[in-house]
């Protein structure tokens, strides 16, 4: 397993971690197999979706707002961060893909982002890379 520590800087952003999952990939010299990537926070998810035009991410997080915003008076968490817990619930901890011939199979707009939605912090990010 690989762990790669993030740091964000927003209170909820996407970051696109494409570039570090392939330093996995790279590191682990499995030419075939499956990486999964997993978010061990309960506050932040993982996520693949378009990774050519910065307006996708931007719209999902307005998205993410205008469902679950951010105060809310009938929120009960003591923390006061209900809507991150939400929308982490909502994307998931985690995502597999395809690894052939040492490469990603992601399709040609995708990238892996991080969901950061209790930010700033620093976060971390577990790769597990299985080869057949």
């Amino acid at each position: 397993m690989i762990t790669k520590s993030i740091a964000t800087n927003k209170h909820s952003q996407l970051l696109n971690i494409t570039r570090l999952v392939e330093e996995a990939v790279d590191e682990s010299r499995i030419s075939s197999g499956v990486a999964t990537i997993f978010v061990s926070h309960t506050t932040a998810g993982i996520t693949i979706n378009e990774n050519a035009d910065p307006d996708v991410t931007r719209d999902m997080l307005n998205l993410l707002e205008r469902m679950v915003p951010w105060s809310d008076p009938d929120y009960r968490h003591f923390e006061g961060n209900t809507a991150a817990h939400m929308k982490a619930s909502m994307l998931g901890n985690s995502t597999q893909v395809i690894i052939e011939n040492g490469q990603l199979q992601l399709g040609t707009w995708q990238g892996i982002y991080f969901c950061e939605f209790d930010g700033p912090r620093q976060r971390k990010v577990l790769i597990k890379i299985l080869g057949n």
